[in-house]
C-alpha cells in the first residue's frame, strides 16, 4: 500500500459496511478500485469468484482487471467479474433465460435492428412522418425502459395523446422482440431487475454469488442501473461505489448524479471517504476547475488539489471568426511542436460538437498536420461487420428476424422484396418467425413457387450449418460459411478498389479471430463460453476500442468533450467557449446549465500542463455573419488565472500575417535540417 495516499489507503481498507468514495478527476480511483480487490482476495479472504467490480466500458473493464491480475495470483483472481453494467445483465438473462421465457441462443438488436423494427411497425400503423419522429420514439421508449416504465404504465401515465401512441407502439414493440427471442440493449438492465423483483429466489443466488459489489463512475448511473445494484447488495449493504457528481455528463442518456445522494438515504450507515488530490494538473488549472464547479449546487462539496507546480497561465483566446479560430489551433500546434520539441500526441482539441471538427480539420490538412478524430466508426457499424455478426446471430437463433432479412440477400440470391413482404405477411399472420414460417405447408399458398424455392435452399443452408456449429469445431465452419457464400467474391464485386475489398475481408478474419480468442480464453475455467455465448458478447464488446489503443502514432487527438472523459492530455486546447455552444443552446433553453458546466470542468481537468481556451468574434449562420457572446464560463474562470489575448482593439490581418509568417519560417528552417 506504499503508493496510496492516506485517503485512497482508507478507502481500499474500509469493508465494515457501504462505502461511498467521491473521487475527484485525476485522482487515482482506478487504482483505489483495482486495489481494493485484491485487498477484499488477499487480506479479507473473499474468494475471487465471488467479487464483482462494474463500470461503464469495455476499455475501463479490461483496464480494471489486467491491473488486478497483474497485483495477484491468477488463480485467486479466477472467478472475479469485471465486466460492463450491460455484461452482468447478460450473463444474468443467459443463466436465467428460462425464468424469463426466453429461448437460448437469444439475440440482442442494437440501435440499428431496434430502428428498423420500430419504423416497420410504425409505418405498418401509418404513422411514420420522417426520420426525426422515428428517433423520438425510440429515445422515449429507451427512457421508459431506463426509468424502469412497462408499455401499460407508459400508456396509464401519459401526459398526452403522443405519449399514448409511443405507449401502443413501445407495448407491440416488445411483443415482437419477445416472438423473435430477442432482446435490445436497455433490456440487457431491465429484465434482470424485473426478474429479481418478481422471483426472490433468483436474487438469493445472485446475492451468494456477489459477495461484494464495486461499482466505478456511480454519477452515470440511471435509475434502473442504481435500482439493479440495490437489489444486488441490499441485504449484507457489502459494497463499494465510486463516483464524483461533477462529472456526470450524460443525464441525456438517463445519467441521475443524485443517485450518489439517494445512497445515504437508502444507506443511513453509508462512510463517505474524499479523494481530492489530483496527480495530473498543475495547481493553476485545478483552481480554475474549482472555481468553475463551485457555482453548481452541491450535495458533498470537494475542492480539488495537487502537489505539482503552480503552472503556466490558462490562455482565454478571441479571434475574429471561426476561420480564424480554427487556424490560430493549428498554427499554434505546429508552432509549439516544432519550437518546444513536442510530439503531436501531446496536444489535444476538445469541442462541443462534432460538427466543429470540420474547419478544424481542413486546417490541419492544409499544414499536414497528422490527426485522429475520437469517436469514429465503430467496428461493428461497418457494412462487413454487420453482415458477419447477422449470419453468426441467424445460427444461433434462426428466429431473429432483423438478422435474417439482412442476410437473405447477401451476396444476392435473387430473392426479391415482393417475396420477402409475401413471407412477412404469412408469417405475421400466423405470429411466428420468418424462418420458421418456412417449413409450413402454408407458405405455399402466399409465397410465389421460384421465390419460396430460393428461401428454403437458403433455409436448408442455415439449418445444416446450425447443426455443425453444434457437432464440430465451430471456427472452421464459420471460416466455411464464407467460403459457402462467396462472400469475398462479392465484396470485390461491390468494392472501390480490390485493396478496398480486401481491407473488408481481413475485417472479417479479425472478427473470426476475435470469436476464437474469447474461445480460448475461457478454455478450462469455471465460465467456459460456447460460441452461442462468444456471439453474444461480441455484441457488447466494441472492438474499436482495442484496435483504437493499438493505435499510438504521432498525431493530434480531436473530441468531443463528451468523448474525453477519462482521457488526459499534456496541453488542451478548448475551442467555441461561446454562449449557445458552450453552453448549447439547448441547454440554456431547458435551463440545464449545470450539466453544461460539469462539461465545461471535465473539460479543463483532461489538461496535465497547459490549457487555451478559444472563441470567435463573429460566427456564420445560415449564411450569415452573427455577432456571438462570449460563454459565461469564462467568467467565472479566477482572473488573476488568465492571460487574455486579443481583447483589444487588435490589427487581426496583421496579427494574422505575423502568424503565418512564423510559421513559414519555421517550415523553412525545419526543411533546412
Amino acid at each position: 500500500m506504499t503508493q496510496l495516499n492516506p485517503r485512497q489507503r482508507d478507502a481500499v481498507r474500509y469493508v465494515d459496511g457501504p462505502l461511498l468514495v467521491l473521487a475527484g478527476a485525476g485522482s487515482g480511483k482506478t487504482s483505489v478500485i483495482t486495489r481494493k480487490m485484491a485487498y477484499l482476495i488477499e487480506q479479507v479472504g473473499i474468494p475471487g469468484r465471488h467479487i464483482a467490480a462494474l463500470t461503464f466500458t469495455n476499455k475501463a473493464a479490461r483496464e480494471m482487471k489486467e491491473r488486478v491480475t497483474r497485483l495477484v495470483d491468477r488463480k485467486l483472481t479466477r472467478g472475479l467479474t469485471v465486466s460492463t453494467f450491460h455484461n452482468l445483465g447478460l450473463n444474468i438473462i443467459r443463466e436465467e433465460h428460462a425464468h424469463l421465457g426466453y429461448h437460448p441462443g437469444f439475440s440482442i438488436f442494437d440501435a440499428e435492428d431496434a430502428k428498423a423494427l420500430l419504423q416497420d411497425l410504425m409505418m405498418r400503423e401509418g404513422s411514420v412522418d420522417a426520420g426525426d419522429e422515428l428517433a423520438d420514439v425510440q429515445m422515449t421508449i429507451s427512457s421508459w425502459k431506463n426509468a424502469m416504465r412497462g408499455s401499460s404504465e407508459a400508456f396509464s401515465k401519459a401526459a398526452d395523446e403522443r405519449e399514448q401512441r409511443i405507449a401502443l407502439i413501445y407495448k407491440r414493440y416488445s411483443e415482437y422482440l419477445k416472438a423473435y427471442n430477442a432482446v435490445d440493449f436497455d433490456d440487457l438492465i431491465l429484465l434482470p431487475v424485473q426478474l429479481f423483483q418478481r422471483q426472490p429466489e433468483v436474487l438469493q443466488k445472485w446475492r451468494r454469488k456477489i459477495r461484494y459489489l464495486l461499482v466505478d463512475e456511480y454519477q452515470d448511473t440511471n435509475l434502473c442501473q442504481y435500482e439493479l445494484v440495490k437489489l444486488l447488495v441490499a441485504e449484507r449493504a457489502a459494497f463499494t461505489v465510486v463516483g464524483d457528481d461533477d462529472q456526470s455528463i450524460y443525464a441525456w442518456r438517463g445519467a441521475r448524479p443524485e443517485n450518489l445522494a439517494q445512497l445515504k438515504d437508502d444507506f443511513p450507515s453509508i462512510n463517505i471517504i474524499k479523494l481530492e488530490q489530483n496527480y495530473r494538473s498543475t495547481s493553476r488549472i485545478l483552481r480554475s476547475a474549482n472555481t468553475v464547479i463551485a457555482n453548481n449546487p452541491h450535495v458533498f462539496d470537494k475542492a480539488l488539489w495537487s502537489d505539482h507546480a503552480i503552472g503556466e497561465e490558462i490562455r482565454v483566446v478571441r479571434c475574429r471568426n471561426e476561420d480564424t479560430e480554427a487556424e490560430r489551433v493549428a498554427t499554434e500546434i505546429i508552432d509549439r511542436k516544432l519550437k518546444k520539441g513536442l510530439g503531436f500526441r501531446d496536444f489535444a482539441v476538445l469541442y462541443r460538437g462534432n460538427h466543429q471538427s470540420r474547419l478544424l480539420e481542413v486546417k490541419l490538412q492544409a499544414y499536414q498536420i497528422p490527426y485522429r478524430i475520437s469517436g469514429g466508426q465503430s467496428f461493428f457499424a461497418r457494412n462487413e461487420i454487420k453482415d458477419a455478426m447477422a449470419y453468426l446471430r441467424l445460427l444461433v437463433n434462426p428466429d431473429d428476424d432483423a438478422a435474417f432479412l439482412r442476410v437473405v440477400n447477401v451476396p444476392r440470391r435473387e430473392i426479391g422484396p415482393r417475396t420477402l413482404e409475401q413471407l412477412s405477411h404469412y408469417a405475421r399472420a400466423r405470429n411466428v418467425s420468418l424462418f420458421k414460417s418456412l417449413g409450413d405447408l402454408g407458405a405455399e399458398t402466399h409465397v410465389t413457387e421460384k421465390g419460396l424455392d430460393r428461401l428454403r435452399r437458403f433455409a436448408h443452408w442455415v439449418h445444416h450449418t446450425c447443426q455443425r456449429l453444434q457437432q464440430e469445431n465451430p471456427i472452421p465452419v464459420i471460416k466455411q460459411l464464407f467460403t459457402d457464400i462467396e462472400y469475398e467474391e462479392w465484396l470485390h464485386q461491390h468494392a472501390g478498389s480490390p485493396r478496398q475489398a480486401e481491407r473488408r475481408m481481413e475485417n472479417i478474419w479479425y472478427l473470426v479471430d476475435s470469436i476464437q480468442r474469447m474461445l480460448d480464453d475461457g478454455k478450462g475455467t469455471a465460465d467456459e463460453m460456447g460460441i452461442e455465448d462468444a456471439i453474444s458478447r461480441l455484441i457488447l464488446r466494441d472492438l474499436m476500442e482495442q484496435r483504437e489503443e493499438e493505435d499510438d502514432s504521432d498525431k493530434v487527438q480531436l473530441l468531443t468533450l463528451h468523448a474525453s472523459k477519462g482521457l488526459e492530455f499534456p496541453h488542451v486546447y478548448i475551442m467555441g467557449l461561446e454562449e449557445e455552444i458552450l453552453p448549447h443552446r439547448s441547454s440554456i433553453e431547458e435551463g440545464n446549465i449545470e450539466e453544461e458546466r460539469r462539461l465545461m470542468y471535465v473539460g479543463i481537468t483532461r489538461a496535465r500542463e497547459t490549457l487555451t481556451l478559444t472563441f470567435a468574434a463573429q460566427r456564420r449562420q445560415y449564411g450569415e455573419k452573427l455577432e456571438t457572446i462570449p460563454s459565461r464560463f469564462l467568467d467565472e474562470l479566477p482572473e488573476e488565472d488568465l492571460k487574455r489575448e486579443g481583447m483589444g482593439d487588435l490589427d487581426a490581418e496583421a496579427n494574422h500575417e505575423k502568424g503565418k509568417a512564423t510559421l513559414s519560417a519555421l517550415l523553412g528552417d525545419l526543411g533546412g535540417r
